[in-house]
């Protein structure tokens, strides 16, 4: 069996949250799809080993927030890399309280929509969670990112070099031309730094090799030091 066939369906990227006595929780996700239309109703699917399956099995609410394509890397992994066990991750995020309780963004949301659960079915390792929706907005008219728009970004290509370009030549902070376009992957979440795009987010400048990056640099996904990456041949 080819698995390459999974990765040609199509797949949003979304943050679903809920609560449980007074507290927040939120992961991200990829699998949302809409059931009916009439009642509204959809269905996503939630790791059983994640403590958003424990917040929406206890209160039987959910919210889902629809990420533009300009999320940055790092709030993407502040929700798909951090335990919600370890971290409060709506505490420096803006968010509101849904009418069912669950938490809305309020920030790198294009549109949100909140649901009740009506019905809960286990399949090997994840949660089918029904739910009828109960509230639904708009917040912004950007694109939403696709979960192959994601990994095209995470995992762009560096322009080619111009063939009469010497390998050997140094570049004025000391590496060659071949360091400079070295890509590195985290070898925790897959994060591939590219150095034609650099960091910018980070404070690291386009055309910055990974060599040249502070030693302080974290992954922007997952927070793993600079020693986690390696080089991808």
């Amino acid at each position: 069996m080819d698995n390459k066939v999974f990765y040609k369906l199509s797949y949003g990227l979304y943050i679903i949250g809920s609560t449980q006595e007074g507290k927040f929780n939120g992961q991200i996700a990829n699998t949302v799809f809409q059931i009916s239309s009439n009642p509204q109703t959809v269905a996503i699917s939630i790791n059983k080993n994640n403590l958003t399956n424990e917040f929406i099995k206890a209160s039987k609410v959910f919210s889902v927030s629809i990420l533009p394509k300009t999320v940055p890397l790092d709030f993407i992994g502040r929700f798909g890399f951090k335990s919600g066990r370890n971290n409060a991750k709506y505490e420096t995020v803006s968010f509101k309280e849904g009418v069912t309780g669950a938490p809305i963004l309020l920030e790198n949301s294009v549109a949100y929509l909140e649901a009740e659960v009506v019905d809960i079915l286990e399949v090997e390792t994840h949660t089918l969670f029904i739910g009828k929706v109960k509230n639904a907005e708009l917040v912004s008219n950007e694109e939403p990112m696709t979960y192959a728009y994601y990994h095209q970004v995470k995992n762009g290509t560096a322009p080619s070099v111009s063939s009469n370009t010497k390998k050997d030549e140094n570049t004025a902070s000391g590496t060659t031309v071949d360091d400079k376009l070295k890509k590195y992957e985290c070898s925790i979440c897959g994060y591939v730094y590219d150095p034609a795009k650099g960091d910018p987010d980070s404070g690291i400048a386009p055309g910055t090799a990974f060599a040249d990056i502070p030693e302080d640099w974290v992954c922007p996904i997952c927070g793993v030091a600079k020693s986690q990456f390696t080089e991808i041949n």
